[in-house]
């Protein structure tokens, strides 16, 4: 299997840059070729803009979709845009690493969303969801957030985690990926923070680390996420009577 990381947490030392080490290491030591696309320390530019485009469709008004079908169809996508893509296509397994920051992905990670699913070339009006050009490639979330396992409950303080990560879920199933359920690390803050103290992060990122590992050797298991499939709407993208509600 050949998996890709996509880290984005700006700080090395971070809880998410272990818990990327930890897969690593876990899936090379299980026999997989790992590739890692380390967001902040390469430099990867999220906001997509005019400058990345050299030969525009049209230069008088910038559409980003209209851009990212015309540069796919010449093969003037921007270089670290074709990188990554180059990596998604050699994957079989996509992890997302990342922190739950006000209530979502990073901007970095957002952005790594806006500009490498490029309109025309990874998907179309046709081709999505079950019909997507990563279908039968697997991806799963590694997210972690500063409050309490008990504050993401439905009705908790945090939030609901299922709704705060179903719009990242959707768009991965959207590209066609069959998406795992994710791995959650909550509270964690340490070094002073409120939740707990120094030798409680400690203890907490070791048991973590544990449990990211057991996780990892046991993905073939795990029963992936229930998505309607293009079938299962009409001509308007209405959910057929058996699936409403």
């Amino acid at each position: 299997m050949h998996a890709l990381i996509v880290h984005s947490h700006p700080e090395p030392r971070s809880f998410n840059a272990t818990l990327k080490d930890i897969a690593v290491f876990t899936l090379r030591r299980l026999g997989h070729r790992v590739v890692v696309s380390d967001l902040y320390t390469e430099g990867f530019d999220p906001v997509e803009a005019p400058r990345h485009y050299q030969a525009r469709s049209d230069c008088l008004r910038f559409s980003a979709l209209a851009e990212q079908r015309h540069a796919s169809r010449h093969g003037s996508l921007p270089a670290d845009v074709r990188r990554e893509i180059a990596r998604l296509e050699r994957a079989d397994l996509v992890i997302l690493q990342f922190p739950l920051w006000w209530h979502a992905q990073p901007a970095m990670l957002k952005g790594w969303f806006d500009r490498v699913f490029v309109n025309g070339g990874l998907y179309s009006s046709t081709m999505r969801y079950d019909r997507g050009y990563f279908h039968g490639k697997r991806a799963l979330l590694s997210v972690t957030s500063g409050a309490p396992t008990e504050a993401f409950g439905p009705g908790g303080r945090g939030g609901d985690i299922e709704l705060l990560l179903w719009p990242i879920h959707y768009s991965l199933q959207y590209m066609g990926f069959t998406v795992l359920p994710p791995f959650l690390a909550h509270g964690v803050q340490g070094h002073g923070y409120a939740y707990q103290d120094d030798d409680r992060f400690a203890e907490q990122l070791e048991a973590t680390k544990t449990d990211w590992a057991q996780r990892l050797e046991s993905l073939d298991s795990a029963q992936p996420i229930a998505f309607p499939a293009w079938d299962d709407w009409d001509e308007a993208g209405r959910a057929k009577a058996r699936f409403a509600g």
